[in-house]
């Protein structure tokens, strides 16, 4: 083999002929030869006809995306974006909101009891609802949410109350829609785990439409979701856009974030109540004696609308403010000029500011009637009065 090895000759890479270039083109005009028309290089190859049928098919395209103007009545400062949690029981709702008030408002949601409104950027503020397994809840919810939140256990599969949901909000004009698979703790094998997230996004597409975005929680840490996995998702619903929906545009809607009951106390529990519901209003425009609908308790006339101060404030209005309040007390700028800073590049923590009545964030209580503030005993401390002596015991 090693003496043959010498013998055989290797073949020479054969020249090939140029075919296009100048030198070919050259050598084609010596020749004679007349460059036909390429029918692979240019578009319209088939004549006149060919051309008409490509811009018809074109313009029919075209003419196929187009739809009628969209009003858009919400103010310059929009109302807050209405984001409904929704999922099986122990699937990880209440986690997952209070997850997400950590990563915007800085701050422990201790109880969530009712809708959280949060700022979430610098010209966006968002309410959080948790959606209960009631079907006249979720019916409601369907009508207002701008986004919603399928939550998914991964370690379950899907459940009944997620196609119900689903079901309900196709009838209500679909709106934009997360899922988020969790429990995926439990699978130790990542071979299975990726097979899993497969298996349920191909599932979660049938159900919604091709391409449907869904996020994945890994497990706990200090009581909530990860840090980078809460963030990426948080970063996710700062952009969504709401659609708009020719129905709500024509029908104002309130989202009663907070009531107070007005009766006079000494008539009886039977007698027709007077209630002060607070909350931003919605689509068009809202005003005195029209009539109202209660869900789920009837048609009411609207005795005062009153506009008051915002409870959640956006940060271009608390910036505003404090400039504001700079000039009048004089602290102005070398020039005269008042010093103005970005500071809207980042939220600072008077930014962060979190509306949540009926909730406990850090030490507050709000309920219908007062606002508490709860105050650890270890934290209780008297100023003692002069001359006074501390006693040994307290009283009982």
């Amino acid at each position: 083999g090693a003496g043959g090895a010498g013998g055989d000759k290797k073949k020479k890479k054969q020249h090939k002929k140029r075919n296009s270039g100048v030198k070919a083109k050259k050598k084609q005009e010596k020749a004679g030869k007349v460059e036909r028309h390429n029918p692979k290089a240019n578009t319209f190859s088939g004549g006149v006809k060919s051309v008409q049928k490509r811009v018809r098919f074109s313009l029919e395209r075209a003419s196929k995306k187009e739809h009628a103007p969209r009003e858009d009545k919400n103010p310059d400062v929009p109302p807050p974006f209405v984001v409904v949690v929704q999922g099986p029981p122990g699937v990880g709702k209440t986690t997952l909101i209070h997850s997400l008030v950590k990563q915007w408002a800085r701050q422990k949601l201790l109880k969530m009891r009712g809708p959280v409104t949060l700022v979430s950027g610098r010209e966006r503020r968002i309410t959080i609802i948790e959606c209960s397994q009631d079907v006249s809840c979720m019916l409601d919810l369907a009508k207002i949410a701008d986004l919603v939140i399928l939550m998914i256990d991964g370690s379950f599969g899907f459940e009944l109350e997620t196609f119900e949901f689903i079901n309900i909000l196709q009838n209500h004009g679909f709106p934009r829609i997360l899922g988020v698979l969790t429990h995926l703790d439990g699978y130790k094998d990542n071979k299975q785990l990726r097979k899993v997230k497969k298996t349920m996004k191909h599932r979660f597409w049938t159900e919604c439409f091709d391409g449907a975005k869904l996020f994945y929680l890994s497990g706990l840490q200090y009581g909530r979701y990860h840090r980078l996995e809460v963030a990426n998702l948080a970063r996710f619903i700062a952009v969504q856009r709401a659609q708009v929906l020719s129905w709500r545009q024509s029908h104002p809607y309130v989202l009663g974030l907070r009531w107070e009951d007005h009766t006079d106390p000494a008539l009886p529990p039977t007698a027709p109540r007077r209630l002060d519901v607070y909350g931003y209003v919605y689509g068009g425009r809202l005003r005195d004696g029209t009539q109202v609908h209660l869900a789920g308790v009837g048609d009411f006339h609207i005795a005062q609308l009153k506009r008051l101060p915002d409870p959640c404030p956006p940060p271009a209005d608390v910036e505003s403010a404090r400039r504001k309040a700079k000039e009048e007390a004089g602290q102005t700028g070398p020039g005269g000029k008042a010093k103005v800073k970005n500071a809207l590049r980042t939220l600072a923590e008077r930014h962060r500011v979190i509306y949540a009545p009926g909730s406990d964030v850090g030490s507050i209580t709000v309920d219908s009637e007062a606002m508490y503030i709860n105050v650890a005993e270890h934290q209780v401390g008297f100023t003692k009065k002069e001359g006074e002596e501390e006693p040994r015991e307290l009283p009982e």
